[in-house]
């Protein structure tokens, strides 16, 4: 029977009830999201977590076990509750403080701990509102090494109820940023009403310039709002600062204006100067606030992306693997994500050539290094991305020639923030993968199409590499990278690669015309979209944009999918309350990329007919991403009042360090994920919505991280709407 001891730090201000702050607290199957200091090893053990906790240090938090991202509330009691046992007789701290600086201490408090179960309840008053808390347990200073095991703890406290207390903003939900003058212009209100109600629609001065009553759409799955519509399409005069009015609700400020995405099709690209490794980022181009010096060439403390050797047991060499761009978050290269992206950037010049649209990427667009050297921006940036993934090819003479190794990035995950240039992580090339190696094969044979009128040399570097890693992948059919390679950077686990090999040999068919490719060009476009790990449909995209490097019989198929899958994404649209092609029971992991993903397939839609309904499709795609959803939020950093500002990352680190920026403009968020795969958001999101299971935080990682391949989808989506 455990001993009950209770110690009163501070009465209670109020009965608050009793709401419980700490995930996994019975420790029934994993210690996730508990950590422990590097000197002290922690793990499971009969539904208990027990640290091993070494002699020698000095103050009590140089031995540390805790659970960070505790949701606080100033001037709130709060009260721990836990039951340990220790292989010797001992005296911890646990207690209640800030996870981040200053690491201010809201209480603490000694626990004389044996080998028999105790259970220990503390109870103090937090001093200020947070959501960076910390429940710690403190050893160090301890003369002899021991085991302290914990369970069954618990925080309670606060008002606020676990995934309360969201402000929303207006009900009224409109385009943050604004709508084209002759574009379709919708606003979705949150309404309980079932019958219409009128609205108002105001200038700049607050005067009325038209007037309308809702259209009642109902009951929202994936929100849980009850929502209506308002159109005022048919309204064309320019100006900003527009409201809309329902009753005493008002929106946010918006624009009406001929090319409202002028901006975001630029900064959206620049996205990519500003996340590339291995050289300066120059201020000329960014400003002071983004410079910074380069990032992984051997310049101490770094290592250096310059000659990286294998992950011990995978090879015994190493490569130049400098330059490319920073995947996410994370300071890794991954080939699979890394390779779409640049597939995104080269398509969306491709795509401009067809459609006349070319002006939208010409050369001088972006503030870049290479502005004015006779080559679209574009181009050049996507070969900063390309010229890394031939680096990761096998080189002649190796075992598994010719195939791509799947990823780089450092021994273990840096902390938030760091800067590339002092990122001292040693860093190793993983084992190569098909589908890397695939993945390699379809940007490199793209590369080749679109660089032979600017650069024939590079082009032919590009089609050797993808036909020597096609070579490598018939050799290789097989070859997958483990799911559970996720220290330090992503796994990108794939281990289905038939549409990787459908995509290659399309791409290489386009480039070539050998006829030996088309058998294995199986891939499909379905409903269920695409992305780094589902590459079928770009089969099919791919036939359709370019009709006249294919067998007529291929692109008649092609084009009646891509029609065929764009439709169901227009109804998804128009059968939910917010304008999202995207239509799901869960909402996954860079949500915000499935509308991208899907209003690419609309645009392809677009540009094969030229049915207005397209175009209007995507531009209210757009209106769902820059705040006409249920959160009220823009999720493009810099683009309307309510914009994502805190997105998870190392380098523009605003929140945990004021000295650093905010991630850049035109950065997108990875949006509303359901199933809550990071501490903050299980802690702050509980019972939340699909589409609502987002929050602007640097440590929600799984709602809010940015990624080079959610980005070029974007920039592909800024670019077709610009203009239109």
């Amino acid at each position: 029977m455990p001993v009950l001891l209770v110690v009163s730090l501070a009465p209670a201000a109020q009965a608050d009830a009793p709401y419980e702050r700490v995930l996994n607290g019975t420790f029934d199957t994993t210690k996730a999201p508990w950590w422990s200091s590097g000197n002290t090893p922690s793990r499971v053990d009969a539904g208990r977590l027990c640290a091993d906790v070494p002699a020698g240090t000095v103050n009590p938090w140089d031995s540390m076990l805790g659970e960070n991202d505790i949701p606080l509330e100033a001037g709130r009691p709060y009260t721990l509750r836990f039951t340990a046992t220790a292989t010797a007789d001992v005296t911890i701290r646990a207690g209640l403080g800030l996870a981040v600086a200053p690491s201010t201490t809201m209480f603490s408090k000694s626990a004389a701990v044996t080998s028999t179960p105790k259970t220990f309840t503390f109870t103090g008053t937090s001093s200020l509102s947070t959501l960076r808390g910390q429940v710690n347990f403190q050893f160090g200073g301890a003369a002899k090494a021991y085991t302290f095991c914990v369970d069954d703890v618990s925080l309670t406290g606060g008002a606020i109820p676990p995934g309360g207390g969201k402000d929303y903003g207006s009900p009224v939900r409109v385009n943050q940023v604004g709508y084209a003058t002759t574009g379709p212009k919708e606003a979705s209100i949150v309404d309980d009403s079932t019958t219409p109600v009128p609205w108002e629609l105001r200038d700049s001065a607050g005067k009325v310039v038209k007037k309308g009553r809702t259209q009642v759409r109902g009951d929202d799955a994936a929100s849980g709002d009850h929502v209506h519509i308002a159109d005022f399409g048919d309204y064309r005069k320019e100006g900003t600062g527009y409201t809309l009015a329902v009753g005493t609700a008002v929106s946010e400020p918006f624009g009406i204006s001929r090319d409202p995405y002028d901006g975001l099709r630029r900064d959206s690209l620049e996205y990519f100067y500003l996340v590339r490794s291995g050289t300066p980022i120059d201020a000329a181009y960014v400003g002071d606030a983004y410079a910074r010096p380069a990032g992984h060439l051997g310049v101490a403390p770094n290592k250096g992306d310059t000659s990286v050797p294998c992950l011990p047991g995978t090879c015994d060499y190493s490569l130049d693997v400098s330059g490319g761009w920073y995947d996410a978050g994370d300071q890794g290269k991954y080939v699979v994500n890394g390779a779409l992206a640049a597939w995104q950037l080269m398509d969306s010049y491709e795509r401009s050539l067809s459609t006349g649209d070319w002006a939208n990427l010409k050369d001088g667009l972006l503030k870049v290094p290479e502005a004015g050297n006779r080559v679209p921006d574009v181009l050049d940036e996507s070969r900063w991305e390309v010229e890394f993934l031939l680096k990761m090819q096998v080189p002649a003479g190796q075992p598994l020639t010719g195939m791509a190794h799947h990823k780089i990035h450092d021994l273990a995950w840096t902390a938030l923030p760091t800067q590339p240039q002092a990122d001292a992580q040693p860093r190793y090339l993983h084992a190569p993968s098909t589908a890397a190696t695939l993945n390699l094969a379809a940007a490199a044979a793209q590369c080749a199409r679109v660089w032979q009128p600017y650069d024939r040399a590079f082009a032919a570097k590009c089609l050797a590499a993808a036909k020597t890693a096609w070579q490598a992948a018939l050799a290789h059919p097989a070859v997958y990278a483990p799911a559970e390679d996720s220290v330090g950077g992503g796994a990108y686990a794939d281990t289905d690669v038939a549409d990787e090999f459908s995509w290659a040999a399309t791409e290489l068919y386009a480039t070539t015309g050998d006829r030996t490719y088309l058998k294995s060009m199986t891939g499909r476009i379905t409903a269920d979209g695409f992305s780094w790990r589902d590459t079928g449909a770009l089969t099919d995209l791919t036939i359709a944009r370019l009709p006249w490097r294919f067998p007529l019989d291929r692109v008649l198929g092609a084009r009646q999918r891509v029609l065929g899958v764009a439709d169901q994404y227009v109804r998804n649209i128009d059968s939910q309350g917010y304008p999202n092609p995207f239509k799901a029971a869960a909402y996954p992991w860079g949500s915000s990329s499935s509308t991208t993903n899907n209003a690419l397939v609309i645009a392809t839609a677009y540009d094969l007919t030229h049915r207005p309904g397209y175009r209007d499709a995507v531009l209210e795609s757009m209106d769902y991403l820059l705040g006409r959803n249920g959160l009220n939020q823009s999720f493009v950093t810099g683009y309307g009042e309510r914009a994502s500002t805190n997105e998870h990352g190392r380098i523009w680190a605003h929140q945990l360090d004021p000295k650093l920026p905010t991630p850049p403009p035109g950065s997108l968020a990875g949006g509303p994920n359901s199933a809550l795969q990071d501490p903050v958001a299980q802690q702050n999101l509980p019972g939340c919505a699909p589409a609502k299971c987002y929050i602007d935080d640097i440590f929600s990682y799984s709602t809010n991280e940015t990624a080079v391949n959610w980005n070029s989808s974007l920039a592909w989506i800024a670019a077709f709407a610009a203009g239109k």
